[in-house]
């Protein structure tokens, strides 16, 4: 019997530079779909890649001193190396560079062109170099890019256009007749009443004022513009040929059955992609899920602004699982998630070592001291039992139904709340006090029993999240993932089955302070290594990384003023950071500054500095820390307050 195909997509990745642990989200949350879906018994395909032509690449490669194609070979590499880490399950890997896809790109362009839905005339409006994009004065948020809020530049060259409008009011039909093709609901809403009804414009499908993309083969001036190239991916990459001798790939899993991506770029997947495959006279995508962000503590991770934390960081400090867990628990369906260093440690201490690790280690310990390792349902079932196996029985249907609704994080809270219930059997029937009575062994043999095949029901159900964690749960237990289709059956643990010892728990219990250890050195590992293999002096390990100019606009927009520290205590647990009480003007507010190191609290009192007051309140370690006290850092990591030459009142002004 044929298995069902099923075919997953995530956005391409740009290939400017590397990916952040934002950006990482998207493939470890398709992943989960991918393998969920595989377990469930679908034929799935699974691709992922880089979109690696345009205008921003090719100045970041001349700024590298590097031909285009090699700068994005080291990019893509790279970025493939981060979803390899990430354990991601991909079954193509494409680039936008590969010589099929490119081919195609031209062949797509030409057939476009030749039945009328692209047209040659000139560009003239206000150009964004790093979305690549081009905007109307209507269009621009206080006079800049709509999406990056960066400066846009007046731009007029010769292009090509595609013809948007012609499928305007088929595309808004198809939106009624399939009421599923879009979610979260508000982002079909917003390309309705932002793009659709208002009326579409003309798309700009070429360029001729950078010649890194794929030349228009009619035209070789032009060069195929960024949303023509990178969306055709997901045709190509299964064999697409628009001369109509596709590969039995692309008949087999073509219409895809979800595209996944991030809400940023829900207009070009929605609107002009189906528009592309309307006018190839394909059929459309099956939906397209637009995730939200994942913010580095309450902001939108930039390197300009100095907030990026990266996936392989994370890992080094927590392991793949954890990782993969936190960022699929943690993001909501339709709002943005957050992470955070001390929310990533408190969530794999309260989750994944307390409920889940000492779960399975409590469970495994209790039947290899009390049985010699033997799982065995002696019979001996008691009232208490009928709440865990029914939950056990349902818990599958209520995980797949969250599934198939991209309710990721949602799926997770089932299995764990599961998880918790099994805790609380635990205590319910206090298995070492059976274990005290030579009557109730049968008894406490059904309780090991039960709790032994909860985890493998849960560990089968956590696969698609945390594999490899799942796979030393099935080695521990002596068995092997369970059928989805028998998940909904309890007591399949064959009697007999042997439990192994192990000396590691599954998760480790750390402390802030481990954290921040271990992060600390992996940096000065890095540093370490860039000195030696650059002849260049290296950067502060938490230096970010500074835009080339800003305007006196940019300036203007950070607020600095005079602080008096009246109070300051160190913070519980950290070796790092000060609490300081800082008066401002008639204004008192708390800090928190990663300066322990350098100023005990006692030096710190009285001293003027140099704060910004403007700055977003942030918690850290549960303290609401409500500006920046400002500080010089030398070559070897040592900090200096920055304070006023001169006797200056507090909440005096810095220009």
């Amino acid at each position: 019997m044929s298995k069902t195909p099923y075919y997953i997509t995530t956005a391409i990745a740009y290939a400017s530079g590397k990916p952040h642990i934002g950006n990482t989200y998207e493939i470890i949350l398709s992943d989960a779909i991918a393998r969920f879906k595989r377990n469930q018994g679908f034929d799935v395909r699974f691709q992922t890649g880089t979109d690696e032509h345009g205008q921003k690449i090719e100045e970041k490669a001349k700024a590298a001193g590097l031909q285009p194609k090699q700068f994005v070979d080291g990019v893509a590499a790279q970025i493939k190396g981060i979803w390899d880490l990430m354990n991601v399950s991909y079954d193509k890997f494409i680039r936008t560079t590969d010589a099929d896809h490119e081919k195609q790109v031209q062949r797509i362009f030409r057939k476009l062109y030749e039945q009328g839905d692209i047209y040659k005339g000139t560009y003239e409006g206000l150009y964004c170099t790093p979305c690549e994009a081009f905007w109307t004065p209507s269009q621009l948020k206080d006079g800049k890019c709509p999406d990056c809020g960066r400066e846009v530049k007046p731009a007029k060259e010769e292009a090509y256009f595609f013809r948007m409008s012609k499928y305007a009011d088929r595309l808004l039909q198809y939106y009624e007749e399939h009421p599923e093709f879009i979610s979260p609901l508000s982002r079909k809403n917003e390309m309705v009443n932002n793009f659709l009804k208002p009326g579409l414009q003309d798309l700009c499908v070429s360029r001729t004022s950078f010649q890194w993309g794929i030349p228009v083969d009619f035209d070789p001036r032009h060069v195929v513009y960024v949303w023509l190239d990178a969306l055709t991916n997901y045709i190509t990459g299964l064999g697409y040929d628009a001369d109509g001798n596709s590969d039995a790939l692309f008949r087999k899993y073509w219409p895809a059955d979800v595209h996944v991506i991030g809400k940023d770029i829900i207009r070009f997947h929605t609107i002009y992609w189906p528009i592309f495959l309307m006018a190839l006279g394909l059929p459309l995508p099956k939906h397209v899920f637009g995730h939200p962000w994942l913010l580095m503590d309450g902001g939108k991770m930039s390197k300009s602004k100095g907030n990026v934390i990266y996936a392989d960081e994370l890992v080094h400090v927590f392991g793949v699982d954890a990782v993969r867990y936190f960022v699929l628990g943690d993001m909501p369906f339709d709002n943005d998630g957050n992470i955070t260093w001390d929310l990533m440690c408190d969530r794999v201490n309260s989750d994944l070592a307390n409920t889940y690790g000492n779960l399975v280690s409590r469970t495994a310990a209790m039947t290899l001291k009390y049985f010699g390792g033997e799982i065995r349902d002696a019979g001996a079932a008691e009232p208490v039992d009928a709440e865990l196996r029914a939950m056990a029985e349902g818990l599958y249907k209520k995980t797949a139904a969250k599934m198939d609704e991209y309710r990721i994080a949602d799926a997770l809270d089932e299995i764990f709340t599961f998880l918790r219930r099994c805790n609380k059997y635990i205590d319910e029937t206090a298995p070492w006090v059976l274990a005290k009575d030579e009557a109730k062994k049968d008894r406490l043999a059904t309780v090991l029993y039960n709790l032994s095949e909860s985890i493998v029901i849960a560990a089968s159900l956590l696969q698609p999240f945390m594999p490899e964690t799942s796979a030393k749960v099935f080695a521990q237990f002596g068995t092997q993932m369970r059928p989805y289709d028998k998940l909904g059956t309890f007591g399949l643990l064959p009697n007999g089955t042997k439990v192994s010892p192990t000396e590691t728990h599954l998760f480790a219990r750390q402390s802030y302070k481990e954290v921040e250890e271990k992060y600390e050195a992996l940096h000065a590992q890095k540093e370490e290594k860039a000195q030696k293999s650059k002849d260049v002096p290296a950067k502060s390990a938490h230096e970010p990384e500074y835009p080339a100019e800003i305007t006196i606009d940019d300036f203007a927009k950070v607020k600095m003023q005079i602080a008096e520290v009246i109070a300051c205590e160190k913070v519980e647990k950290s070796d790092k950071l000060l609490k300081s009480t800082v008066k401002i003007g008639n204004e008192t507010r708390t800090v928190v500054s990663g300066i322990a190191k350098f100023y005990k609290p006692e030096e710190m009192v009285g001293k003027k500095v140099v704060m910004i007051t403007n700055l977003k309140p942030a918690k850290l370690r549960g303290i609401l820390s409500e500006g920046m006290i400002l500080c010089a850092e030398d070559e070897e990591g040592n900090l200096s307050l920055l304070s006023p030459e001169k006797p200056m009142p507090s909440g005096s002004g810095i220009f």
